[in-house]
């Protein structure tokens, strides 16, 4: 078996490319690869894309590389600008595709630049190897803007593009650390803008079916993708007063069968479950299928509303015992058109 490459993170290489900066505003040689010392203590070598003056100072860059990471950043450049600051301390910029906190509950407070407080001293670190003297630090991600859309950025209130994150330096391939802290930063902004029956769905068809069919605030909505037991584990945490699932039935059929990942490659498929009940609560037969939006699409309304509801109960009930705290739940059950197929569950809270 190939072992997967590893790759750097943003943060990586923005400290690279600021040491360099640093170097050449200090009038010091800058080597073509520059040393980054990482938070858990060990040195990361990181080649430069190009280091030169500006008008106002100093630039340099380095191309991301996430190894073999399917990272929506991987090949992008990471350009740092730096200048001798008017301030007593070290200022933090967002440039051109580098995202700027509109909302509370994130580690980086409303109006600072995207940059994450461990990147955020990676990058001071880097520059203190080379001058004590504060700097202006901006940091760009050209193309990042509309790169930035791929991401759970928008949902958290981050404009104008990508965040510079980064808690070890280092990009595990296929790790579900960088997803997870999306979800929990999601709900930690959820709190702090005062939603109390946050949604969640697996992704852009529960979103739209969710704003459909009820009144939803901006920051209520949370893409958790396969991560349902994370999710939930995160959302039991929280002292929120109810909950909403919102999705199709191929994805949260498999809660019931207590398949918290939901990816295909991590759990069973849900039309045999699905088609087992099926056959279990309707008096006509069901046509096989390999699919549950085929099996759905070939029972007429009636009996699929009926299916639909106890889908719904069956994973209102797990997710209730996943939970384990008397939290109102509430579940829509839609096809991928976005038509419902079944609910289960008070949804007062959304109305």
């Amino acid at each position: 078996m190939t072992r997967l490459r590893s790759g750097i993170t943003t943060g990586t290489c923005a400290a690279a490319a600021a040491q360099a900066a640093a170097r050449l505003l200090c009038e010091m040689p800058v080597p073509d690869h520059i040393d980054v010392l990482l938070p858990g203590g060990q040195t990361q070598i990181v080649p430069l894309l190009y280091a030169k003056q500006t008008s106002g100072g100093s630039r340099a860059a380095v191309r991301k590389d996430a190894g073999d990471d399917p990272d929506v950043t991987d090949g992008m450049e990471i350009v740092v600008s730096l200048a001798w600051a008017d301030t007593s301390q070290t200022t933090f910029i967002a440039g051109d595709g580098v995202g700027t906190v509109t909302k509370p509950g994130l580690q980086i407070a409303p109006g600072q630049a995207a940059i994450n407080p461990v990147p955020r001293e990676m990058i001071a670190q880097a520059i203190r190897a080379v001058t004590d003297r504060p700097v202006a630090v901006e940091v760009s991600i050209p193309g990042g803007c509309e790169v930035a859309q791929q991401t759970f950025n928008p949902r958290l209130g981050i404009v104008g593009g990508l965040s510079v994150l980064g808690t070890t330096g280092i990009v595990r391939p296929y790790c579900m650390r960088a997803v997870e802290d999306s979800i929990r930063a999601a709900l930690d902004v959820a709190v702090a803008c005062g939603v109390e029956a946050p949604i969640l769905v697996p992704g852009n068809i529960g979103a739209a079916a969710a704003e459909r069919h009820f009144t939803v605030a901006e920051q209520q909505v949370i893409e958790v993708g396969n991560q349902w037991g994370f999710a939930l584990d995160q959302v039991a945490s929280r002292q929120f007063n109810a909950l909403m699932l919102a999705g199709h039935p191929g994805k949260l059929a498999k809660l019931i069968q207590g398949d918290w990942d939901t990816h295909s490659s991590r759990s069973r498929q849900a039309v045999g479950m699905v088609a087992e009940l099926a056959a279990e609560l309707l008096s006509d037969p069901v046509a096989a299928s390999e699919t549950v939006e085929g099996l759905f699409a070939a029972i007429k309304p009636p009996a699929r509303e009926r299916l639909g509801g106890e889908i719904a109960r069956r994973v209102k009930t797990a997710v209730q015992k996943r939970i384990g705290r008397a939290l109102p739940v509430g579940v829509l059950l839609i096809e991928m058109a976005g038509d419902l197929l079944g609910t289960d569950g008070d949804f007062t809270p959304w109305q």
